[in-house]
């Protein structure tokens, strides 16, 4: 049963955790991509005067290239942060089942007092956390159109490397279990 459980909460780490952790990353340079982009003064997620005509195009380019989902410029950018944030979204939900089955298997393995286990609960909090308050929040916001979207998208890529990096962090010790003496 404890290999059973290791390998879904393994499994889940690998496929919950890991596309918030690319999707989160990507966020930031795409949306300085989109505001970069002349006339992207308005809120990304609503269609400007000026985007009427480039969906005509979009519509265009999806006729002549037989691809339903081709858009080219501003609505491509804000396309792609919409789905990046929809990844973030939706995996952080399903990301649930890794701590629940990383308890199960340390509650079969009995090292559920461990330090490294202890340690590493605590920066799973703390990754949930960043996530929760400051990740997808920022990425709302600057769909949203927020007033300050330059400064925001820096605090947002700040952010995400700190989620990244407690996700390491977490990793790491799961790995390596300094004092461990199970030997699984």
């Amino acid at each position: 049963m404890t290999k059973f459980l290791l390998a879904v909460h393994v499994l889940a780490a690998i496929l919950a955790v890991g596309p918030v952790a690319v999707a989160a990353s990507m966020f930031p340079p795409a949306a300085r991509r989109v505001l970069a982009v002349p006339g992207t003064t308005r809120d990304p997620g609503v269609p400007s005067p000026a985007s009427a005509a480039s969906t005509a195009s979009s519509a265009t380019a999806a006729s002549t290239t037989g691809d339903p989902g081709a858009t080219t410029g501003t609505d491509a950018g804000t396309t792609v942060l919409l789905l990046l944030h929809r990844i973030c979204r939706v995996y952080a939900l399903v990301g649930v089942v890794v701590p629940v089955f990383g308890f199960a298997t340390a509650r079969e393995l009995g090292v559920l007092g461990s330090a490294w286990l202890v340690v590493s609960i605590g920066l799973t909090v703390l990754a949930a956390v960043v996530l929760a308050v400051f990740v997808l929040p920022a990425q709302s916001a600057l769909l949203e159109g927020s007033a300050d979207r330059a400064g925001l998208t820096v605090r947002l890529a700040m952010c995400t490397g700190l989620f990244n990096l407690l996700w390491a962090a977490v990793t790491v010790l799961m790995i390596v279990r300094p004092g461990s003496t199970t030997g699984a």
